[in-house]
């Protein structure tokens, strides 16, 4: 695939050298404004269609770990995998190669693949449990990703605040040196414990003499926020009058593939795409398989 070209005024939008720089030091990135009002409105109206039931097509097989809200379950949080898959008015927005020469900008690599996108929705409802996203780092549950430069954009559909349960960093901590670590850090948060997750994040910061300084990202709409795969990040209650809407895009580079990691039962840890992509020549699956990790920008 050839023909990854920003128009000028896109480059005046890539992160600058300090830019880069920021996000080294503290695992985290606030963009300019990469998407027109526009686009994210268009978004939006694709994210209602979803709920109301509109596919482009399905996944051929339900992963084992597939995160997928159906009515059915209620007005709790919403998280749809694989949207940028099942859905084409999706997949212009979010292939947007912008999105991906910013992500290579700040990973120092020359290819940005699409690792999966998770459409999200956030109730306004401030005591609802599962709104409450406790610390966690996205590499946990990529053990079976070979790449630590892997990233996560997170694009909601408006302005996002405090107010709303805005996605938060733990400031610096994608540079701690990790303790603690067993098989139960390998599956996804949702089925860990939170104060598990609270008390590793305080062993963490404790081992590497680190405080604890959480940021929550104030996010204006069309920009978004960038967040390195070992960056520990969380989300608080939606305590305003309206859903908070959005998609965490997660990104892989071009040199991220198939890894063994073995668990102590003996098994290996695994992710959705084991059971959807294509094999390599050596059987194992294939994290380039452009049907559903679609490459987004090379240069």
């Amino acid at each position: 695939m050839t023909g990854f070209v920003l128009s000028e005024r896109e480059r005046t939008l890539l992160p600058s050298d300090a830019d880069v720089a920021f996000f080294a030091e503290h695992g985290w990135y606030l963009s300019k404004k990469l998407f027109s009002d526009d686009e994210v409105d268009d978004l939006s109206s694709a994210a209602g269609r979803y709920y109301a039931g509109e596919r482009d097509r399905r996944l051929p097989v339900r992963p084992p770990r597939l995160a997928y809200w159906q009515p059915e379950h209620g007005d709790v949080q919403r998280h749809n995998d694989y949207v940028h898959y099942e859905s084409d008015a999706f997949a212009t927005v979010l292939r947007k190669p912008l999105i991906g020469a910013v992500a290579a900008r700040l990973a120092g690599v020359d290819e940005i693949r699409v690792f999966q996108s998770t459409l999200i929705y956030k109730p306004p409802v401030a005591g609802e449990p599962s709104n409450i996203v406790p610390w966690h780092f996205d590499k946990h549950y990529w053990a079976s990703s070979s790449s630590d430069r892997m990233l996560t954009a997170f694009i909601p559909f408006h302005d996002c605040g405090e107010e709303m349960g805005t996605i938060t960093m733990v400031d610096g901590s994608h540079r701690w040196a990790e303790v603690g670590a067993d098989d139960s850090t390998t599956k996804h948060f949702a089925d860990r414990d939170n104060d598990h997750l609270e008390d590793l994040l305080a062993a963490n910061a404790a081992h590497n003499g680190a405080e604890i300084n959480k940021i929550p990202m104030i996010i204006p709409k069309g920009h978004m926020s960038f967040h390195h795969c070992r960056t520990y990040h969380g989300s608080g209650a939606n305590r305003s009058d309206r859903p908070r809407q959005a998609i965490s895009l997660h990104l892989q580079d071009g040199a991220n593939t198939h890894r063994d990691y073995p668990l102590a039962d003996g098994t290996m840890a695994g992710y959705n795409h084991d059971a959807l992509v294509r094999r390599t020549p050596h059987g194992s699956p294939d994290y380039a398989d452009p049907e559903f990790c679609p490459t987004l920008w090379r240069s």
